[in-house]
């Protein structure tokens, strides 16, 4: 019986098997890392980050130097130099007719006006004391008598809505301070809208009205409950 070994051609049979199958295999190829993504080499991959960094600064800058104007830039596009335009003669901008002052400036000619220039209503008054407890709480307390948080922390303290002066000031006053500022006060028109601020001095009112109310001042069918809760 033939050995293996002599089947397979003797002594150089082991490396001619090893041959034939390198041969099936075909030549050995570098299975590179995923992270390369197909790059073929370590240098190829730095070079597409490196031109992929150098285009994201390109857009970053191109971004930052936008094409625009600065205030006070000069202009070469307009006759006079100048990048900020002035206002066209007698234009007003959208919205921005005021013509109805009592609303708008909380005055008619250099008089406060004594009366809501709005429809009062519970939806206004719910506003209204939304609005204040965001904007005048912090100051003047919840209800108004010039003990908030923040002048408990040391701000100049404001008088009390409840004071006679102040109970007796038309109501345009609280629009006009609201509009303007007063002392240490700083105005609020560009934080507050005109409805809002006088949906707070109608709030304002109200509060005034509540620390000073009495029985009397209720309405009868509410009287009787408020009658019946008295020991």
């Amino acid at each position: 019986m033939m050995s293996t070994t002599n089947q397979l051609g003797g002594k150089d049979a082991v490396p001619r098997v090893r041959s034939l199958a390198a041969r099936q295999r075909g030549p050995t190829r570098y299975a590179a890392p995923i992270w390369m993504f197909g790059f073929r080499s370590v240098s190829t991959l730095a070079s597409a980050v490196l031109f992929a960094l150098v285009l994201a600064g390109c857009d970053m800058q191109d971004m930052y130097e936008e094409p625009k104007d600065t205030p006070l830039q000069p202009s070469s596009f307009f006759d006079d130099d100048r990048s900020a335009r002035p206002l066209v003669p007698d234009t007003v901008a959208h919205g921005e007719l005021r013509t109805n002052t009592a609303f708008f400036a909380g005055k008619l000619g250099t008089n406060l006006v004594v009366a809501l220039p709005i429809p009062l209503t519970k939806n206004l008054l719910n506003r209204g004391q939304e609005r204040f407890d965001i904007f005048c709480a912090p100051c003047h307390d919840r209800l108004g008598n010039g003990n908030g948080m923040i002048v408990q922390r040391g701000y100049r303290q404001p008088p009390s809505f409840h004071i006679q002066r102040l109970r007796e000031a038309p109501i345009g006053y609280f629009f006009d301070v609201a509009s303007a500022g007063f002392g240490a006060m700083p105005d609020y028109a560009s934080q507050i809208s005109p409805d809002d601020r006088w949906a707070i001095a109608a709030y304002i009112r109200a509060l005034q009205f509540s620390q000073h109310a009495t029985l009397a001042d209720v309405p009868p069918d509410q009287r009787q409950k408020l009658e019946a809760k008295q020991p």
